[in-house]
């Protein structure tokens, strides 16, 4: 029976001095992610990061399009916010003023002017309006800030969130009523419902100041475990000079005492956090990406709108009539303004399951569509489809591995003398039309900073750690979730054999 005693306090003594900084850095950051709009004015200087998070050569989603006005005049926007240039993109003015502090609130998936001359932004966190030299927020009738689209058909102003579609009227916006596509049944995808478990997010703002709670928890274990690993020898140390140790005796009895009741207490949630996070990265991620499940009851996630959380761009194709709707699964048409049920093409570019980045009409019934999956000219009514680099048609490939190919597409545009860039997020913009290039980054821009919510996504989903780890970082996250989850239960056990001693 000692040896197994032995062996549970080694397994979990060493485990877990390895782990602890890594188990509060998973816990702060946790935290942060859970309250990205109270976090949001919060920046870190991109200097202060390694190389992987530089900007250079327009790289990172600096830029996701350009809304031309006249001209040499257009706006170029995207994780930058909104520049302004006159000479064709050989300069640039900063026009983000009205945004709210830190650039998470300056993020831009769109801009478009209306018929009336409006020009709007759709953002990370809202809908903003330019009016005097400013951008105004617009409310919206939906909880959810994040706007991913802005269209406007015969007059009409259209604002696309991930799960709704909204119609300006005289009074503000209303929502349209999108019908089921054919196929719904019901499901959610796995990966969102573990996403939203282990984020509390499923329960509502006490399911993630609970889950802020859990990860409380871990720093407190974290630090009474490190305490209680010093102390002793510290304690020995005193006792050997022939200095008093009753109190720092009694502080070390009262730590271990609490390190073991908050594990005792609370180690289901815990080791669910544990779980659920380690399914949430490659390459546990993989085998449940296309997974749907049941909705949860009671939940947020148990939401009867048909598309919660699966738009992500919208685009009309003026001389056919049709609205295109894509979501994270797949690409829908709709020749009646969603009268009728959205149908889905029988042929399907490529697309990410981070979402359309790209979707631009080339001439009616001809597409540019781009995702962190590849670019692709896509002539639906023919079943054509072509890769936008190599010019041959597209032959689809089952693989197990990363959803993202050798050219993640961040944005596109075009200028006024109608040359295309392609904005690759790691290599930044290329040019597809001739040999010229691109202005260089301007210093200005090229500091525009990290949002701190950013930061906190990169510790936790361990992509940060590429650094120590090289390529092999991608194992970091399941392979420090298993060995947590040994830490937790080797800790019951020596717990359960301690009470009952």
């Amino acid at each position: 029976m000692k040896n197994w005693t032995k062996f549970f306090k080694k397994h979990h003594k060493w485990p877990s001095l390895v782990l602890t900084i890594f188990i509060l850095l998973f816990a702060v950051s946790g935290i942060v992610m859970n309250h990205r709009e109270t976090f949001s004015p919060i920046d870190v200087n991109r200097s202060f990061l390694g190389s992987e998070y530089q900007y250079k050569n327009w790289n990172k989603a600096a830029v996701k399009s350009a809304l031309t006005l006249e001209g040499d005049t257009a706006l170029i926007y995207g994780n930058i916010g909104v520049w302004k240039t006159t000479d064709n993109y050989k300069s640039f003015k900063n026009l983000n003023q009205g945004f709210p502090d830190g650039i998470d609130n300056s993020k831009v998936e769109k801009l478009l002017r209306t018929n009336t001359g409006d020009i709007y932004a759709g953002t990370l966190l809202g809908l903003y309006k330019y009016k005097n030299n400013l951008w105004k927020r617009v409310d919206l009738p939906t909880s959810e800030k994040r706007v991913v689209d802005l269209l406007e058909v015969k007059g009409s102003f259209y604002v696309l969130t991930r799960s709704n579609l909204l119609k300006q009227t005289s009074s503000g916006f209303e929502k349209v009523n999108i019908p089921a596509k054919a196929d719904y049944d019901g499901k959610i995808s796995l990966f969102k419902t573990l996403w939203e478990v282990h984020s509390g997010e499923a329960f509502g703002l006490f399911g993630k100041l609970f889950v802020d709670f859990i990860g409380l928890i871990f720093i407190l274990l974290s630090i009474s475990g490190i305490i209680y690993f010093i102390y002793p020898s510290w304690i020995k140390s005193l006792k050997a000079k022939g200095e008093g140790v009753k109190g720092k005796a009694k502080f070390l009895k009262f730590n271990l005492k609490w390190h073991n009741r908050l594990g005792y207490w609370m180690i289901i949630f815990l080791m669910l956090s544990a779980l659920t996070g380690m399914f949430l990265r490659p390459p546990l991620l993989i085998p449940i990406a296309s997974a749907k499940v049941d909705k949860l009851p009671f939940t947020h996630l148990d939401d009867p709108n048909p598309w919660y959380d699966q738009l992500r761009r919208i685009t009309y194709d003026e001389q056919l009539d049709r609205i295109f709707l894509a979501t994270n699964e797949a690409i829908y048409y709709s020749d009646d303004f969603f009268q009728t049920a959205p149908k889905r093409f029988s042929s399907q570019p490529p697309v990410s399951v981070m979402g359309v980045n790209v979707f631009e009409v080339v001439k009616p019934g001809q597409y540019l569509v781009g995702s962190f999956s590849g670019l692709f000219y896509w002539i639906p009514d023919r079943d054509l489809i072509f890769d936008y680099f190599t010019k041959k048609p597209h032959v689809p490939v089952r693989r197990m591995g990363p959803p993202i190919s050798s050219h993640p597409i961040a944005g596109y545009l075009r200028d006024a003398d109608n040359r295309e860039f392609v904005f690759d997020y790691n290599l930044g913009v290329g040019n597809m039309t001739d040999d010229g290039f691109f202005v260089d980054m301007p210093q200005e821009i090229q500091e525009s900073p990290m949002s701190l919510w950013n930061l906190c996504l990169e510790i936790h989903t361990g992509r940060i750690y590429q650094y120590i780890f090289g390529p092999f970082y991608i194992l970091f996250i399941p392979l420090s979730g298993l060995t947590l989850l040994w830490i937790l239960i080797t800790g019951l056990i020596l717990y359960l054999k301690r009470r009952k001693k």
